[in-house]
């Protein structure tokens, strides 16, 4: 069981702000040994590694690398890169992820919503993995790490937000069962979380409502959830604890009467009714 990142190389993705920032800015002040950072955005990935430069004043070393992870072709290139200049990562978060949202699914934009966020959201993070996976297995000296961001939308459909909701349910499902595979091949060095977070206050999901029980999150409170469940290589984190409910009244409860009591009830299908975004 590891219970720092010290000496550890750290890479995140979506990494120039929100979450991704502040998951680099507790790595950093935890002594990793180096933290690299992947981001589409390049002005904004320029200044968070200026502001990390400063917080780290040279104890950990930032690498920062502006990818489009929507763009598969470019991981592997990416990935070969980091393997060259920096070393295998033996943390990974996969952190990045869009959203659209406020649109009935027939109304979205003829699949140029679609394909983008089954890209970003639950694709990528397949391939960055398959990319650092190798490398962490091959490494039984240090305890590695996958977190795997997922969402509470992937655990329970929602109005308004159907292929988010389908690319998180992608990625639960593949986090799981990667996590299953690694357990059962005995690879005990290498741990998988996966993550499931109601709306967490960074913007990403401006204007929606925190349902009735699951109330809008503060992103250091889920920073400091995540990084603790990563150290002792938790499973999975559910934030706030009626998402693991939720999960539970689905499986036991009749679908009409989960729909009624939960979904309108509780207000979960009316969450995305004045979602805006950034």
């Amino acid at each position: 069981m590891t219970r720092t990142v010290r000496g550890a190389r750290v890479l995140i993705t979506g990494a120039a702000s929100g979450m991704g920032r502040l998951y680099a800015i507790r790595a950093i002040d935890e002594g990793a040994a180096a933290v690299i950072l992947w981001d589409r955005d390049a002005a904004s990935l320029g200044r968070t590694v200026e502001e990390l430069g400063s917080r780290s004043r040279g104890r950990t070393r930032i690498h920062s690398f502006v990818v489009d992870v929507a763009d598969l072709g470019a991981i592997a290139k990416s990935a070969q890169k980091v393997r060259r200049e920096v070393g295998n990562p033996d943390i990974l978060v996969n952190n990045a992820g869009i959203v659209r949202g406020n649109a009935y699914f027939w109304a979205t934009d003829n699949g140029e919503d679609t394909r983008p966020t089954m890209q970003v959201n639950a694709l990528a993070p397949m391939y960055i993995t398959r990319e650092f996976l190798p490398g962490m297995l091959a490494n039984a000296y240090r305890e590695a790490r996958i977190v795997n961001i997922a969402s509470a939308a992937g655990t329970l459909g929602n109005p308004r937000m159907a292929v988010y909701a389908a690319s998180k349910a992608a990625l639960i499902g593949w986090s799981e069962s990667l996590r299953l595979e690694l357990e059962q091949a005995e690879h005990t060095n290498v741990r998988v979380t996966t993550v499931t977070p109601s709306y967490i206050d960074t913007g990403m999901f401006e204007g929606a409502r925190g349902p009735f029980l699951a109330p809008i999150l503060n992103p250091d409170v889920v920073v400091d959830s995540v990084w603790k469940a990563m150290l002792r290589g938790a499973p999975l984190v559910q934030l706030p604890w009626s998402v693991g409910l939720s999960r539970v009244l689905r499986a036991v409860l009749p679908t009409r009467v989960f729909d009624r009591v939960v979904g309108n009830g509780l207000g979960v299908y009316r969450s995305m009714e004045r979602f805006t975004g950034r």
